[in-house]
């Protein structure tokens, strides 16, 4: 389908069917946790929890905008992706684009969450200059999507272990975006910029259910890594294409909700452990010192690594939302839900039993190479037909490394699936030794080709002949007769010849044969 054609406002839809009421776009403050002294702050007057909830703005993937057929590409000269609808030119009106509504269906299926077969939009008015209707077009009581969930883990803690947590997720709806304020263009004057209005959004909202920092950044990676399994959202941060709006409130453990504060606009992971830091701190000290929390909106600094108030918190009623008159109420059946369950791909969740189960692998190997969609890709091509441990360390250990340091993506990798697997293949035949696998790795890295053929031309082939690996053996004895007599008391330092033998050999020498050679001649188990 070309998202870019108009679509109708109704879809197909059974009649009679009752919608479901998800109550006001707001965080229903129902504590579902019990306190956990691990999360708790120490204070000067005793124990503080944070309580963190978040509302999270994804860019809807599709290649036009919610309510026209402008372009959606990043990068575009200013005003340059602005139809007459986005620029709310008088008599323009909204028309919505089905591609953006399978895939808010879609997320929320993949967030396990309740799918509204009749959901409403609405106006929700506010002046802004970058704002050119004067409202938001937005869903309140009626979104498309209810209430769902998203499991992440946190850790590891002091003894290597991780705790699954499952956060709430409130209601997904749909939403347009704002244009952008330009400030810095001219000395006296701001330029907008509409090429963002109009764009969909998908509101993505949580329960208050996070008690730490660790645990909104392991929520907002976890919602990012499902969002790009799904295809739904490209989670581009530093592109603005998902953002998130932090609520954090601290009380005493186990009391009341505490007043929050709103932090706007948080476009890094990084920066939203830092803000909360930042923020639950300068709460507390307030309300330790006798003061009373201010309900706000407050924008994170990162040059400081501060908050600062931005506004005093609106209210819903502040925005005077009341039904859209242009848009007929959103309605679809059981089956047009049922297309997108059907082809849904598999979610990182899935992968990772998938993974533990079938390979082995354990909890953490398995979370880290599910966490983009693209490196659980990579490793299943080099895990194909192989020991699936050995492909998992070659992947994190090596090759992430080697990603980390270069700054590359795993999109971008010097060595294709086909070249590692190779190089693990040429271990296990007995071909190369493991020392030799890393030098070879490296040359595969900076030369390419093919591992094989390497192996061959540069002579990497490990040394097999008992006869040369025992010669060697016996030359390394003969030159430390102090060593042998100390590895005699303590059979443990067996390995330093082994060591120096591979050392002589150049790391030719088959390992195995080696070792035992070396304890046979040592007399020593």
């Amino acid at each position: 389908m070309d998202d870019r054609v108009a679509q109708h406002a109704v879809l197909p839809f059974t009649e009679n069917e009752t919608p479901q009421q998800t109550g006001q776009h707001s965080m229903t403050l129902v504590d579902t946790r019990t306190p956990d002294p691990k999360r708790f702050i120490p204070g000067a007057t005793g124990d503080w929890e944070i309580v963190i909830g978040m509302e999270v703005h994804a860019q809807v993937t599709s290649h036009s905008k919610l309510f026209s057929g402008a372009s959606t590409s990043f990068g575009a000269e200013p005003n340059a992706n602005v139809s007459l609808v986005d620029a709310a030119m008088p008599g323009m009106l909204p028309v919505i684009n089905e591609e953006c509504v399978r895939q808010a269906v879609r997320t929320g299926l993949g967030l396990k969450a309740e799918i509204n077969k009749r959901s409403v939009f609405d106006r929700k008015n506010y002046f802004y200059p970058d704002l050119p209707q004067g409202y938001q077009i937005s869903q309140y009581k009626q979104p498309i999507v209810g209430e769902g969930k998203v499991t992440i883990s946190v850790g590891p803690d002091r003894s290597g272990g991780f705790e699954d947590v499952e956060i709430g997720i409130e209601r997904l709806h749909l939403e347009q975006d704002a244009g952008k304020s330009m400030h810095d263009q001219h000395p006296t004057m701001s330029y907008v910029d509409l090429n963002r209005s109009g764009v969909a959004l998908m509101e993505i909202v949580s329960k208050p259910d996070m008690r730490s920092a660790d645990e909104a950044k392991a929520y907002l990676t976890k919602l990012r890594t499902i969002l790009r399994y799904l295809g739904t959202c490209d989670g581009n941060m530093d592109e603005g294409s998902m953002r998130a709006d932090v609520n954090v409130s601290v009380r005493q453990p186990g009391g009341a909700f505490g007043t929050r504060c709103e932090i706007k606009n948080v476009n890094s992971i990084r920066f939203v452990g830092q803000a909360i830091e930042y923020e639950a701190r300068r709460q507390i000290a307030i309300l330790e010192d006798g003061g009373k929390i201010d309900q706000e909106t407050r924008l994170f600094d990162p040059g400081k690594g501060e908050t600062r108030s931005m506004r005093s918190k609106e209210e819903a009623h502040d925005y005077r939302y009341f039904p859209d008159p242009d848009l007929l109420p959103l309605e679809f059946d059981q089956s047009f839900i049922d297309e997108m369950a059907q082809h849904l791909p598999e979610l990182p969740d899935e992968k990772k039993a998938r993974l533990m189960g079938e390979l082995g692998l354990s909890a953490y190997d398995a979370s880290v190479l599910v966490s983009e969609k693209a490196l659980a890709d990579y490793f299943e091509q080099v895990a194909a037909g192989r020991d699936g441990k050995a492909a998992a360390n070659w992947v994190i250990n090596d090759l992430m490394a080697v990603l980390n340091r270069t700054g590359k993506t795993i999109e971008e990798t010097p060595v294709s699936p086909a070249q590692l697997g190779a190089i693990i293949d040429l271990i296990r035949e007995g071909v190369i030794s493991g020392k030799i696998a890393k030098d070879l790795f490296e040359i595969v890295i900076s030369e390419g080709g093919d591992p094989r053929q390497l192996v061959e031309t540069r002579g990497l082939k490990q040394v097999t002949d008992t006869g040369a690996i025992e010669k060697a053996v016996d030359e390394i004895i003969a030159a430390n007769p102090d060593k042998v007599a100390q590895a005699k008391a303590k059979p443990t330092l067996a390995g330093w010849f082994v060591g120096q033998v591979m050392k002589a050999t150049g790391g030719k020498a088959a390992p195995a044969t080696v070792n035992e050679l070396v304890k046979a001649k040592l007399g020593v188990e």
